[in-house]
């Protein structure tokens, strides 16, 4: 044997090898030869390989199995290099025998994968990094992703005896380190730290792979997490790159199987790493739809650098839009959430001296009004405000009490408002409409009563009470005097109040008397039932 071939593999290493040996295997190298002219064969060839898969050790491996006449150990580690190298010198024809078809042999062996160990399955993954995109396109990738996903399944399906090393089902599939129980940890699964060393690329078609194997959506999920938060510590990953890729695949996944929380860990990571548009608007349409599942901690983004505002508000409003923005789907329960969290953002962010009043009444108003039961933390809110920005103008005042429905005011709030100097007198006003509509209500509902029982105490027959009781309520009316200063509407107001309360006390007492009397009518018998004959003594 001469060597006659000077070949250079990726700038790494030079072989000097015999042309006629590895022609007779390689394709690539002979098609190579074929094209030099008859001059230049009397001299030593020089070929240069600049993207060789596996670099100067899979070329090494091959030249081995050219040279022993095949006689090359196959093991999970050499399986994985010499099927790219193969693929990339085109070495499909037998050479000097028919059995010495490289390609053939290591598919032979990749048969074998359900026999590799846990760790050789993880090892021949991280080659198969540095072998992209050979590896990919034939076919190895795929086949040990197939079989590391089963084994995820076929662990996650058993229970932790079924999953120790002495089960006779995963004797061949895992190794004593990546076999602990998962007992120890709730939230993390044994394989989560094996997998952690991959690329945010691997690990896309990891979670592909699990899905079409039907694995968990939400063990996906918190793996998704784990992996983002480790990369994120790892000073020589790409954190970008993680971050859009982990938001990529969350998006694809099961939206009820992604936790709120975990997508706030991602939020609080990606916020300083400048991802793309496209990622961010995923990751807040994620967040915007599970907006009543999150907490106030949660709602405190600080604000972007640059800013003078305290809190990200403009990241609020975009998450509301998204809770909104199909129709239809949201339970009053999941609003009712949402408001009670809103208002505790309101108050949390009021006193925000940079905060704009555009901005401030954006918030309160975002959300329709059958998410709140009461308006008094809206009204807090927004004394809390005014008690801050004193130099608000008048319509920008009364932009932010438009935001109150004061019919939803408490009669403590009412009264508290009455005597606000930071509210005018026309809004105290409109307290005192709305404690009107209650109480006409309440009366209506006391004339139901009266229906059914009788039993309301006979007033004395002046003038006012001969009225019905909607005349009553349009007569008090007209002795308000709505011209008048704040003093004089906090007294109106008092009284209003002291007759609701009454009311209330009247209507509490009622329905107490037709509860006891429906309940004393189903227990006593008709007069004129007979009693049956006693049967038995």
């Amino acid at each position: 044997m001469t060597c006659d071939l000077e070949v250079d593999v990726n700038g790494e290493e030079i072989f000097l090898v015999d042309k006629e040996v590895l022609s007779s295997f390689c394709g690539r190298v002979r098609k190579l030869i074929d094209q030099t002219s008859i001059a230049a064969a009397t001299k030593p060839l020089k070929v240069a390989f600049a993207d060789l898969p596996g670099g100067a050790e899979a070329f090494e491996l091959m030249t081995r199995f050219c040279y022993n006449n095949v006689a090359t150990r196959m093991t999970p580690h050499t399986t994985c290099l010499l099927h790219s190298v193969a693929h990339f010198m085109e070495m499909t024809d037998g050479g000097v025998s028919s059995s010495a078809n490289l390609l053939k042999l290591i598919q032979k062996s990749l048969e074998g994968i359900p026999y590799w160990s846990w760790s050789e399955i993880v090892r021949a993954l991280r080659q198969c990094q540095d072998l992209f995109p050979v590896a990919s396109t034939s076919g190895l990738m795929d086949r040990i992703l197939d079989s590391l996903a089963g084994r995820i399944t076929a662990a996650s399906d058993a229970s932790p005896a079924v999953s120790s090393p002495e089960s006779s089902a995963f004797r061949f599939s895992f190794d004593t380190r990546s076999t602990m129980s998962t007992k120890n940890c709730n939230h993390r699964a044994w394989w989560f730290e094996d997998l952690v060393v991959l690329n945010p690329a691997m690990i896309e078609k990891i979670v592909k792979s699990m899905v079409l194997h039907k694995v968990d959506h939400v063990l996906i999920s918190r793996f998704l997490a784990h992996y983002l938060k480790s990369a994120a510590s790892n000073a020589s990953s790409d954190k970008k790159e993680a971050a859009e890729t982990i938001i990529n695949v969350l998006h694809s996944l099961d939206a009820s199987c992604v936790s709120c929380k975990g997508l706030f860990g991602v939020l609080r990571i990606s916020s300083s790493l400048k991802i793309s548009k496209c990622c961010q608007s995923k990751l807040e349409s994620m967040i915007g739809n599970k907006f009543d599942q999150a907490t106030l901690d949660n709602l405190l983004v600080p604000a972007p650098s640059g800013t003078k505002s305290l809190y990200d508000v403009n990241l609020i409003l975009r998450f509301l839009k998204s809770f909104l923005r199909i129709e239809g789907r949201k339970s009053i329960t999941q609003l009712k959430q949402a408001g009670s969290l809103m208002d505790s953002y309101l108050a949390e962010v009021a006193p925000d001296s940079s905060l704009k009043p555009l901005k401030f009444v954006a918030l309160a108003t975002a959300l329709p009004d059958e998410a709140r039961d009461s308006h008094d933390a809206i009204y807090g809110a927004i004394d809390m405000y005014l008690e801050v920005h004193t130099q608000l103008s008048g319509e920008e005042k009364m932009k932010m009490f438009c935001a109150i429905n004061y019919e939803k005011l408490s009669s403590e709030s009412c009264k508290h408002l009455a005597s606000n100097r930071k509210f005018p007198s026309r809004t105290a006003i409109r307290a005192l409409i709305s404690q009107q509509s209650k109480l006409r209500s309440l009366l209506k509902e006391v004339n139901q009563l009266k229906k059914h029982s009788g039993a309301l105490p006979k007033a004395n027959p002046s003038k006012e009470n001969r009225l019905s009781d909607d005349e009553q309520i349009i007569l008090y009316a007209k002795k308000v005097d709505l011209s008048t200063e704040n003093e004089k509407l906090k007294s109106q107001l008092q009284g209003m109040q002291w007759k609701v309360m009454e009311l209330e006390r009247i209507c509490r007492k009622m329905q107490a008397q037709m509860a006891r009397a429906t309940k004393k009518n189903r227990t006593v018998s008709p007069s004129n039932a007979r009693s049956l004959p006693r049967l038995c003594s």
